[in-house]
């Protein structure tokens, strides 16, 4: 007996290694795309394509630890040709792209004194977008296209229909013709249609790492993040070729693209941003002068501009941008007072940034923006740095928007209505409202 019992191990793993079991793993993400702090699941599919029933089945997924603990499951036998199906869940709160894999299958014998692993090869991708916030319809500064009746029309390029009539060809649509033009000229015109023009908007997101404050999903970095995500999304939906710029002068798409065109459909071109988003970091750029040279080489219709903490050098480059674009509009982060309570030195601009988000600063009182208006009317001995920069960029035609610990994108949204009638806004030189 004692023989036997000694063997049996021996036996077990011949058993086990001879036995040709044929089993076929598959992974399915749903969906493969998911926003920062929500949830996927995964389903895990294990086959037996062999001609004989396996015994005990563990198997493992090999997940970053992000995403939460490594799952593990227990099949019990699985039928000639049949197939068991299981599935987990994974949540990130920070954005990027995660693998998944590989499926690892351990084979035990009857007896449990055995066992064999076996790994396939197949990876997933799991991509974790930055939030993206609803944003209501709102007319922005310098905006001439996009919304609702208002969209101007251009004349096309020569070839190619414009408003003025042209004689008539062979195969023209003979409801075309322009029998004013035709009396006038004493031959047969034809109408030139005119063409819509697509509003374009360049959004500009600032990576610069001196420029932000804090670390992980409360970081000003982040909250910059998810706000040109949530715009370029919003102005895709509204119509507009949209392409995402940053400080170190890379564009997707390229220099001369403009989203919605190379990527067919807007929901890919806002596929391609937001995996584009899910991975960029921070850069080691001192300036915006980059993003200058871009921009410089054409004309853009809108330019919404997310940016951390700027210096009297940067805030003149980025003033000098508005040169080339038909409207700007800038969320400008507080980085000060990002992270905690703001400074017992902070200015009255401060205590009414904080209050035009529904905020107020320890210690200030929220009198709507006549701190801000007094600083904007030319600058003051206690005028703050960051207040001379929303003056630079104000008086160079920018609508500029102070984000504060707690802000939220679609509030200050809002705000930036150039028809809004929320007199809690930024005030402009002289009293009047910046829009």
């Amino acid at each position: 007996m004692g023989l036997l019992l000694a063997a049996l191990p021996l036996v077990c793993a011949a058993v086990l290694y001879r036995t040709r079991y044929r089993v076929a793993g598959s992974r399915r993400l749903a969906p493969s795309r998911v926003p920062a702090m929500s949830e996927a699941r995964v389903h895990l599919r294990v086959d037996n394509v062999s001609r004989m029933p396996t015994g005990l089945l563990m198997l493992q997924d090999r997940v970053p630890y992000v995403l939460g603990p490594r799952p593990r499951f227990v099949l019990d036998r699985v039928e000639p040709g049949g197939h068991r199906e299981v599935s987990y869940r994974v949540r990130s709160d920070l954005r990027g792209k995660y693998p998944l894999g590989p499926l690892q299958l351990r084979l035990t014998d009857p007896f449990g004194m055995c066992e064999l692993t076996r790994s396939f090869s197949a990876f997933d991708t799991l991509t974790v977008v930055p939030t993206v916030h609803p944003l209501a319809p709102v007319r922005l500064v310098g905006e001439s296209t996009g919304y609702g009746d208002s969209r101007t029309r251009a004349v096309a390029l020569a070839g190619e229909d414009d408003v003025i009539p042209r004689g008539y060809r062979h195969g023209d649509d003979l409801r075309r013709v322009h029998w004013r033009s035709t009396a006038r000229y004493g031959e047969l015109m034809v109408r030139r249609e005119e063409q819509p023009q697509r509003a374009r908007c360049t959004v500009l997101l600032d990576t610069r790492r001196q420029a932000h404050r804090g670390t992980g999903p409360d970081s000003t970095f982040e909250w910059a993040v998810s706000g040109a995500a949530s715009a370029a999304v919003h102005l895709l939906e509204r119509g507009y070729g949209v392409r995402l710029l940053t400080d170190s002068g890379s564009c997707v798409p390229g220099v001369d693209g403009v989203g919605g065109a190379g990527y067919g459909s807007a929901s890919d071109t806002a596929g391609v941003l937001l995996d584009t988003l899910a991975v960029v970091d921070h850069s080691d750029g001192a300036g915006f002068s980059r993003a200058h040279d871009v921009l410089r080489g054409g004309s853009e219709g809108l330019l919404v501009a997310f940016v951390g903490a700027l210096d009297e050098e940067q805030a003149s480059v980025l003033a000098r941008t508005r040169q080339r674009v038909g409207g700007a509009v800038v969320f400008l982060l507080d980085t000060g007072v990002w992270g905690g309570p703001a400074p017992a030195a902070a200015s009255g601009a401060t205590a009414s940034a904080m209050a035009v988000s529904g905020m107020t600063a320890p210690g200030a009182t929220a009198f709507g923006t006549a701190a801000s208006g007094t600083a904007a009317s030319g600058g003051s001995a206690g005028e703050d740095p960051l207040t001379a920069r929303e003056r630079t960029l104000r008086e160079a035609g920018w609508s500029v928007h102070r984000v504060v610990p707690g802000a939220t994108l679609p509030k200050l949204w809002q705000r930036a209505d150039r028809y809004s009638t929320d007199d809690g806004g930024p005030v402009a030189a002289g009293g009047g409202m910046f829009r």
